[in-house]
């Protein structure tokens, strides 16, 4: 029996009419109280009428009324409102700090026993990926779709706290804002710390000024990033560090300490390649935010981030070494993976902050993007849970992290919809 289970009891059953006291007091429940997850009494602002008598004021709910003692309660003016102690067992009279009796309900013999089946089934430890494992997929549509909504919503505003302290750390200039955030999703997992120390590096009205000149932005990119510091023969090699000594001097600039990383990357990810395309992008389009925020399909997207390397890196993925000739566009699935985890956040909190929230127009982006692939949803898929789009994807990454491998089955609707069926 887990404490989180009697708070689930507490604020959603229905307890009857005929409850008491363990003194024989009668129990009339005007309002249960507001579910505290923070310090103090579990439950705020409950009307409870004991005995003709009407309270006001907290509930706390432990396993056993002893914990009242074990937890030293009774030494915190935080819990000197409790006006009813809800327990599972009675083990001991508890008293506050001025010797008054705190009234007791026990809630065991109250709770159906399908409840409790339902509950012990849930919490079983044989089980290989997630609790509710032999269960999840006679969720109806109704619950599970409302649910992987607003866990989209609660994974968008995870995010977006990264984005508040960008914003603040770069005094509300939502460009240079931007251009963290892209630097470093352009790195993804092995780069993308990397490039972020990058794009710290380099003052974002630096990159400003220059922004007309691929060669120059290139320069700045590649030298701050360490790209330069050996010796190569090709005269593009020779072009670049030319232009970044003289950039360097005149911003003063002091190369990132971060190193990039070639090793266990496919040659499309090269550092190289995508520090190219991204250059390529802000010389396409110079206010970049507009362009984003401006956003509303799929196909939008994908022309806005139609971009390509500069000619030199057609026939190279690294100096020296030359290849075949192609063309290095941005592909559809590596835009999708930028807009998920960067433009459409991005978005969320531009409309936020200017008070436009547009929830349709955020998810219609969201939902025409194919979903991701990883272990994590594969498993869900293999429970026989289908995951339709990127939206229902990312909801299902947040409801695995943050629900799924904490036990936290009685904050999730799955969990509280199994435990009623």
């Amino acid at each position: 029996m887990r404490e989180d289970f009697l708070h689930y009891v507490w604020q959603f059953f229905y307890l009857g009419s005929a409850i008491k006291t363990t003194t024989g007091e009668a129990i009339i429940i005007h309002n249960k109280g507001t579910h505290n997850l923070h310090a103090g009494a579990d439950f705020f602002n409950a009307k409870i009428e004991i005995g003709k008598q009407l309270w006001a004021g907290n509930v706390e709910i432990h396993l056993k009324s002893s914990d009242w003692y074990l937890h030293q309660h009774q030494e915190d003016s935080n819990y000197d409102n409790v006006i009813l102690h809800v327990v599972w067992e009675h083990d001991a009279e508890i008293y506050r700090k001025d010797n008054s009796p705190i009234p007791t309900l026990v809630l065991k013999g109250l709770v159906p026993k399908s409840v409790l089946d339902n509950y012990q089934q849930l919490f079983d430890k044989n089980k290989t990926f997630i609790n509710c494992e032999n269960q999840i997929k006679q969720i109806d549509n109704f619950t599970l779709s409302n649910w992987l909504e607003r866990l989209y919503f609660e994974r968008l505003r995870d995010k977006t706290t990264h984005i508040e302290a960008l914003l603040m750390a770069t005094n509300n200039d939502w460009e240079a804002t931007l251009f963290h955030l892209l630097l470093k999703n352009f790195g993804l997992k092995i780069n993308g710390q990397a490039f972020y120390a990058l794009a710290k590096s380099i003052p974002f009205a630096v990159f400003r000024k220059e922004i007309d000149k691929s060669l120059a932005l290139e320069a700045l990119l590649f030298g701050q990033a360490g790209l330069l510091q050996k010796t190569y023969n090709d005269i593009y090699f020779k072009q670049l560090l030319s232009e970044y000594q003289y950039y360097q001097k005149k911003y003063k600039l002091e190369p990132s300490q971060e190193s990039v990383h070639f090793f266990k990357l496919r040659p499309a990810n090269f550092p190289t390649i995508r520090l190219s395309q991204l250059v390529a992008l802000y010389v396409k389009n110079k206010q970049l935010v507009a362009a984003v925020i401006a956003l509303k399909t799929p196909e939008e997207a994908y022309q806005l981030f139609e971009v390509a390397t500069s000619i030199y890196w057609e026939t190279h993925y690294n100096f020296d070494l030359s290849s075949k000739k192609r063309i290095k566009k941005l592909t559809k699935s590596f835009i999708d993976l930028v807009l998920i985890n960067t433009i459409v956040p991005f978005q969320f909190y531009y409309h936020k902050k200017h008070q436009t929230t547009d929830a349709t127009a955020l998810l219609q982006l969201i939902q025409g993007l194919k979903k991701e692939k990883n272990n994590i949803l594969d498993r869900f898929e293999q429970l026989g849970v289908p995951i339709q789009n990127a939206q229902e994807s990312q909801a299902f990454l947040q409801l695995y992290t943050n629900y799924c491998s904490k036990r936290k089955c009685l904050h999730c609707a799955i969990g509280t919809k199994v435990l009623k069926n």
